[in-house]
């Protein structure tokens, strides 16, 4: 359960980046955090692993508080974050190393670093990469070392930082196929994006708009009721193909999957 009670967040005082926010992402989700470049994203994702605490209000992990210097090693061995920019993150030369370092980081026993190598690899189908220098990778390649990488600490949450901006479009549908799978298997997925089409894998999506909570529920709401032009954002062409196929007929519950016939998304 992660927590965020009435957060304000500035950088400059006067100027607010988050504003009384509050929410709560359960174990096992798959949300998605939407809304229009420099909303406060990004701010987001720093304060949910305490590389930004809160001006006031509180984000907690269970009974973790990340403004509380003892809880915050605790915080990052279960709250795992992969960046916009993989390259953020490297910082060996292969994509072992890459890999093992963190394990060792977190004091994973030796005889138990090979399986979640192996695990994690072949979790982003990366197996035949392990010596490749992760600088020589194309950047989907990148991103999916990058998330091994926190993969094979085996975290209760992962956070994804608009992790498909930088990617082709190829790419971009690789890595939410990974996160899909992840969640699948029980992961908490956190997926912060300006790309709508990619929101359609959620379950939940928070929109941001000026450091404030807009929405907070289902997807088939969301895009039913939302004017989403009004937050620089856009429908999926998916969803607007269902509507040019379906005037006047509302999303059901097998939206997605009607969605998908029409127009793979995956």
């Amino acid at each position: 359960m992660l927590t965020f009670d009435h957060v304000h967040f500035y950088y400059k005082k006067g100027q607010p980046v988050i504003e009384n926010m509050s929410f709560t992402i359960e174990a096992g989700e798959f949300v998605s955090i939407v809304g229009a470049n420099g909303c406060g994203k990004s701010t987001i994702a720093k304060l949910m692993v305490g590389l930004l605490l809160p001006k006031e209000g509180s984000v907690t992990f269970k009974n973790l508080d990340t403004s509380n210097p003892a809880d915050l090693h605790q915080i990052h061995e279960q709250i795992g974050l992969v960046f916009q920019n993989p390259e953020d993150q490297f910082i060996t030369t292969t994509v072992m190393d890459e890999i093992v370092f963190g394990l060792e980081n977190i004091r994973v026993p030796r005889e138990e670093i090979r399986s979640r190598l192996d695990f994690a690899i072949q979790a982003v189908q990366m197996d035949d990469y392990l010596e490749s220098m992760p600088h020589q990778l194309s950047g989907g390649q990148k991103q999916r070392v990058a998330i091994a990488a926190i993969v094979a600490m085996r975290p209760q949450i992962i956070i994804f930082d608009e992790a498909t901006s930088m990617l082709d479009s190829q790419g971009r549908v690789q890595v939410v196929s990974i996160m899909q799978e992840l969640h699948r298997q029980g992961m908490t997925i956190i997926h912060i994006t300006h790309h709508m089409e990619e929101a359609l894998a959620a379950e939940r999506i928070l929109l941001i708009h000026k450091g404030r909570l807009e929405f907070d529920g289902d997807p088939l709401v969301f895009f039913e009721t939302m004017p989403v032009a009004d937050y620089q954002l856009e429908l999926p062409f998916a969803v607007r193909l269902h509507t040019i196929f379906h005037q006047g007929e509302p999303l059901t519950r097998d939206w997605k999957e009607m969605i998908r016939l029409q127009w793979s998304i995956n």
